[in-house]
């Protein structure tokens, strides 16, 4: 007897990379934007992955992609580059990075509803919209202990990223699952530069560039953007296509059932975070309801 939709050996290693990778850009972010304005972070981490990426893409005559696959690349580099790494930034200034990972461990939930009206997933049972539910209630204890009336909007910009990322396996999934992974993602990340560059050419004209009263970055900064570009861009990147090809778009956002618990220990150790009652309630639920929301029903054939 086989089970249909069994992960390969390959699948759970880039499952496992990948959350683990995919939990320390809040930590990250966290320092970097304590010197440095988000938008010059996003460019800066963009730029850095693609300057990695593209001459590799170019060498190994993936370059092309563009030309071909113009659409589905803008559109991947505003929803999943653009849009949640601006907000994330401007999020972190506020909120710790701990609560960041955990909002965004609402992905899974997103991408089945968004998948389940595109007729990508069309099998719900009770247990499923259950879990949605549990989900959505573990998040609300999140947001009702750990958040003040001033940082509402924080928490309003960390929804908008967690839905930026639950819609970007779609779109690779939709628009861009026959072109060579490495092309894709080498110009999204010049496409996404780009969108940011009249904003950091503003930022740098007007001396707005650093955090308010920062005259001088420090290294940590500078090493955190150099972390996000290499690690949490250019091989993650990689990775999250590789990943959608084994296992497919619905699955892979359960990386972020790894994300939070990543960021939750990076938080307090590094940069000694709490532990607080939103956390110890809201966390719980969370996982749960993503598992219960995201796991379909395993069909069992006989191998022949």
């Amino acid at each position: 007897m086989s089970r249909i939709g069994i992960v390969s050996k390959r699948g759970w290693i880039l499952f496992i990379a990948l959350g683990i990778i995919w939990g320390t850009p809040y930590l990250f972010i966290r320092v970097a934007v304590v010197d440095l304005s988000p938008a010059i972070v996003v460019f800066a981490r963009v730029m850095i992955a693609a300057l990695i990426l593209l001459p590799i893409a170019i060498h190994q005559g993936h370059a092309r992609s563009l030309r071909t696959h113009w659409r589905g690349i803008l559109a991947f580099a505003g929803i999943e580059m653009c849009i949640p790494f601006g907000a994330l930034g401007i999020a972190e200034k506020e909120i710790s990075s701990s609560l960041t990972g955990l909002l965004i461990a609402m992905v899974p939930l997103i991408n089945a509803v968004i998948s389940r009206q595109l007729g990508l997933d069309s099998v719900w049972d009770k247990r499923r919209i259950i879990g949605l539910f549990v989900g959505f209630f573990g998040v609300g204890m999140l947001v009702g202990f750990d958040i003040s009336a001033s940082n509402y909007w924080a928490i309003a910009l960390c929804l908008i990223a967690a839905t930026g990322y639950a819609l970007g396996p779609i779109i690779i999934t939709k628009l861009l699952s026959d072109v060579a992974s490495i092309g894709v993602i080498a110009w999204s990340l010049l496409v996404a530069g780009l969108i940011y560059a009249p904003v950091v050419a503003y930022e740098v004209l007007t001396d707005s560039w650093r955090a308010p009263g920062v005259t001088d970055v420090s290294q940590n900064a500078i090493l955190s953007v150099v972390a996000l570009g290499v690690l949490c861009s250019a091989i993650a990147f990689v990775a999250l296509f590789e990943l959608i090809k084994e296992v497919g778009p619905t699955r892979t956002t359960v990386i972020t059932y790894i994300n939070p618990a990543v960021a939750i220990i990076l938080g307090i150790l590094v940069l000694s975070e709490p532990i607080t009652t939103g956390i110890l309630i809201g966390f719980p639920l969370v996982l749960i309801g993503s598992v219960m929301a995201t796991r379909r029903n395993v069909e069992v054939v006989e191998e022949r």
